[in-house]
């Protein structure tokens, strides 16, 4: 069996799965999240279940090249910081040329997806590649990098609904509103338990750009994010079992957001919180399909 260099005991396909984040399914999941949103809410409920297959391949895919591509534009500052200092670019357990070739069978991957979209979501899915692309480079320029995350996400709502109805009405753009803000929210969470390292370091965050006022920004990012749900939810009529869903992730993030104003918080609540909104992310889920 192949196994990593430099002594590593580790087989080249366990190393490749961690590259891909695999070993991590939140993270992954997280993005899986508004897709479903919106291919289920575009359909009243009743999607394809081929368009479906696609959009949960189509975001695998997608979440397997960005981070890729992330750890080829982090490979020397990963190791730099605790929580990233053992990805596979950061520690030398894989070759740049490997990280290369992952990350163009990942692309391939989300290429053959796409053509089975319309047209309209196809040159989205095009759209998407350089925001995806460019976004680990954001850190380097622009003050709040995770703005450019959030726009990455955004396109998911985009290309899944207009895969369902082939243009972009008002109501794909308060989801998009919405899953823009929501993402914000929780990786600002996710940044402030890298603040010191970057700092250091000297790459920005939207946790180092609103400082003390994370905690608020977050909240407020969160409110926003329950005002366009609840917005969408007017404007395409869903039932009770949506309105349940939304007031369950109010509170989660309503909890996030007290909790987040504690002192001394210790860095893993941060990583939990971040957790949480995948559970809080299907719970909206199932009120959007039971409520359509």
């Amino acid at each position: 069996m192949l196994r990593t260099p430099e002594n590593n005991q580790e087989p080249v396909w366990f190393v490749i799965i961690r590259l891909l984040r695999w070993h991590k399914p939140e993270g992954r999941l997280i993005l899986m999240i508004p897709a479903l949103w919106a291919v289920f809410l575009a359909a009243a409920g009743k999607p394809p279940l081929p368009l479906v297959g696609v959009m949960i391949l189509g975001t695998l895919a997608t979440s397997a090249l960005g981070c890729v591509v992330n750890d080829l534009w982090d490979r020397d500052i990963d190791p730099e910081v605790e929580r990233t200092r053992d990805r596979p670019l950061a520690a030398r357990t894989l070759s740049i040329k490997v990280g290369i070739a992952v990350a163009i069978v990942a692309l391939a991957c989300a290429a053959v997806l796409a053509f089975y979209l319309n047209t309209l979501s196809f040159w989205l899915s095009v759209a998407a590649v350089p925001v995806i692309i460019l976004y680990p480079g954001a850190k380097r320029v622009f003050p709040i990098p995770q703005l450019v995350l959030s726009i990455a996400w955004g396109f998911a709502v985009l290309i899944s609904w207009s895969a369902v109805t082939k243009d972009l009405s008002q109501p794909t753009w308060l989801l998009w509103g919405a899953t823009v803000l929501w993402t914000l929210g929780f990786d600002t969470v996710y940044a402030m338990s890298d603040r010191e390292d970057d700092q250091r370091i000297g790459v920005n965050s939207s946790a180092l750009f609103f400082g003390d006022y994370a905690p608020t920004a977050i909240a407020l990012f969160f409110a926003g994010t329950i005002i366009l749900l609840a917005w969408l939810g007017i404007s395409i009529h869903l039932n009770i079992t949506f309105w349940i869903s939304l007031a369950i992730a109010a509170v989660g993030w309503i909890w996030q957001s007290l909790r987040l104003k504690q002192s001394n918080l210790p860095n893993p609540a941060y990583g939990e919180m971040f957790r949480q909104n995948v559970w809080i992310g299907f719970v909206l889920l199932a009120g959007m399909i039971t409520g359509s």
